[in-house]
């Protein structure tokens, strides 16, 4: 025999549903290359998966990262993955941490400003055009690691430094956060993995410490 349910059961059955624990859960998207796939040390280790445990442990209710990032990726690389990847907005936290494979390949700062622009309203746009969920992470500079034994490591900063005055202007002209890491891995050029570039945990531990009170800042709102 059917069973008959009334109209206020299914309201009731509705906002049970609204109010459930898994629906309340906030959403992380990390965009990217090796710095946020986090090249070298396992995937516990990756800054992304840091930030949310810590976040985590401050009561905040948010799931696994998804990253998209790969080793080697250029400005232009990235859009094209985001296209691959149809990332479903809105994300209640997304950071975009981009550019040192367009420094290393000597690409100019007008380029790179260009396509940056394209991925930070692309990244808006994922973050349901909230400029407060938002945070652009400034590149790491690579000319002072072990890694680097070719290059002149003052013309390496030298382009470091301009690459992340762009995307600094840029999350400024839109109001998102940013955030300076670059000191930090000019501090401790030797925190990197066996390949003598990436970061190590340790150094990534770091990056995740400044993040917290942005990305809190971010899902609190």
């Amino acid at each position: 025999m059917p069973m008959t349910i009334g109209v206020s059961a299914l309201v009731g059955v509705a906002l049970a549903s609204i109010a459930s624990p898994v629906s309340a859960q906030k959403r992380f998207l990390a965009l990217g290359d090796s710095y946020t796939i986090g090249e070298g040390v396992t995937e516990a280790e990756r800054w992304p998966v840091q930030l949310v445990k810590k976040l985590q442990e401050r009561d905040i209710r948010i799931g696994a990262p998804q990253i998209i990032a790969t080793t080697g990726w250029t400005t232009d690389e990235l859009d094209a993955a985001i296209d691959a990847a149809r990332p479903a907005p809105p994300y209640e936290l997304v950071t975009l941490l981009i550019g040192v494979n367009d420094q290393y390949r000597g690409r100019s700062v007008d380029e790179y400003r260009t396509q940056f622009k394209v991925l930070l309203e692309r990244a808006l746009y994922l973050a349901g055009m909230e400029p407060s969920r938002v945070i652009v992470v400034s590149i790491p500079d690579w000319g002072v690691t072990p890694f680097n034994r070719r290059r002149d490591k003052a013309v390496v900063a030298r382009e470091i430094d301009a690459f992340n005055a762009v995307n600094r202007e840029e999350a400024a002209a839109r109001q998102v956060q940013w955030l300076d890491i670059t000191d930090l891995t000019r501090a401790e050029p030797t925190a990197v993995v066996d390949d003598g570039l990436h970061p190590s945990a340790a150094m990534y531990a770091q990056w995740t410490e400044r993040l917290v009170p942005l990305a809190v800042q971010a899902l609190r709102r």
